[in-house]
């Protein structure tokens, strides 16, 4: 009798738990590990997912439910659900098709799909072969040449938002990755040679699809043309520890349209990016990548929202898991969600239809959330709807934790 298929094994997915078992199942551990893993003691990947725990959910009875609406509408975009597709680089190692198929899953969702700068499929690429909207992630480089470069690029190829990060002033130590001596493209070690080899279709799609290398840099002048080349620049590079306010202002004004800043933690700083001229702001830690023992995203929301005061959309990145969590983070304030990992393991799992499947699992679980809660419109989520968890008293944030904005500061550019 034959194995189920690929694609009927992932229609059995009750979860994104369940896709994230198909995806371990079929990707190498260096693979696994460079997408799931996290900073050093990787307490902040946990703690994005345990946030959430501290939050229960509210219900009202006898609305009327019987008609219910996941519609909103985040950076001037009206998405069929609020859950975007974030960025995240190199695609490829978890699918030939990469970042192509992401945003396919995307467009087909009716949603958004965001390109990293470190792709394996390029600005212009993804935007021919993707009929949905796309937003394109930026990091501030050293380069302002390259930066500008970029930007009209994706200006060109019909990007609707840029979303830039400003949470890696320097690389974080990703363990796992230095354990498994990653490199771009996987070269096989003996210690990772048999896991590979017992992988055969995973293999064949790096020994025969596209090459897997940093796409957007590929023909820039000085930048080498290998993948290894490409990758000691990115890493030289990207990082800009000389980056500061003045830098966002001076990129405000190079980018016609909407812009949403990426790796904000703290009240005050959301303060300033909007003064800045920020259009959006998503709460996020870069998923506990980069720094450990930092902030979970969902635990600092409301106090960004608080300080917003609505004059941006404020996207929340960072374990999002469950179509409960969605319900949450638009509860605290939260215009839309953003995931990663969950549908890059799609793609291992099986391609597009495995990251088609990951938005749709969020999208049924949101849906039926709506109604057990006794609210129709995902949009009109708000406080009421959840209470701290553990018997706190109502309206205390979780754990105590409630920076104040800095006085006299949020109009520093």
């Amino acid at each position: 009798m034959r194995p189920p298929s690929r694609r009927r094994r992932i229609d059995r997915a009750a979860s994104l738990e369940d896709v994230a078992r198909l995806a371990r199942r079929r990707l190498p551990r260096v693979v696994r590990d460079f997408v799931e893993g996290g900073a050093e003691d990787e307490t902040a990947v946990a703690g994005n997912r345990q946030a959430f725990a501290d939050w229960d959910l509210l219900p009202r009875a006898l609305v009327g439910v019987e008609r219910r609406r996941t519609k909103v509408t985040v950076l001037g975009h009206e998405i069929e659900l609020p859950v975007v597709l974030g960025p995240a680089g190199l695609a490829r190692l978890a699918h030939r098709h990469g970042e192509v198929a992401a945003a396919r899953a995307a467009a087909r969702a009716g949603t958004v799909f965001t390109l990293s700068t470190g792709s394996s499929c390029s600005i212009e690429e993804v935007a021919q072969a993707a009929p949905g909207a796309c937003w394109f992630q930026l990091y501030l480089w050293r380069d302002r040449a390259l930066v500008e470069t970029l930007l009209h690029r994706a200006a060109a190829a019909g990007y609707r938002a840029l979303v830039l990060t400003v949470d890696v002033p320097c690389m974080g130590r990703r363990e796992r990755d230095l354990r498994n001596g990653m490199t771009i493209p996987p070269r096989l070690r003996p210690s990772t040679a048999f896991d590979v080899l017992r992988r055969p279709r995973w293999l064949a799609g790096l020994a025969f699809g596209p090459p897997i290398t940093f796409a957007n840099l590929v023909g820039a002048p000085g930048r080498g043309t290998s993948a290894s080349e490409l990758g000691r620049y990115t890493n030289e590079e990207l990082v800009n520890p000389g980056a500061d306010w003045e830098t966002l202002a001076w990129l405000r004004r190079r980018w016609d349209g909407p812009l949403a800043v990426k790796g904000i933690l703290h009240p005050d700083d959301a303060r300033r990016a909007v003064a800045c001229g920020a259009d959006g702001i998503v709460v996020s830690n870069h998923g506990g990548r980069q720094l450990d023992a930092v902030v979970p995203a969902l635990r600092a929301l409301p106090g960004v929202v608080d300080a917003v005061g609505g004059r941006a959309d404020v996207i929340l990145d960072g374990g999002v898991r469950r179509g409960t969590d969605v319900a949450k983070a638009l509860a605290l304030g939260a215009s839309a969600v953003s995931i990663g990992r969950p549908y890059v393991l799609g793609l291992g799992a099986a391609g597009e239809a495995g990251a088609t499947a990951v938005v749709e699992l969020l999208r049924a679980e949101l849906d039926a959330v709506l109604a057990l809660v006794g609210c129709p419109d995902a949009s009109r989520l708000d406080r009421s709807f959840v209470v701290p968890a553990g018997g706190r008293p109502a309206g205390s944030a979780p754990d105590g934790w409630s920076p104040r904005a800095e006085p006299g500061r949020a109009d520093v550019r």
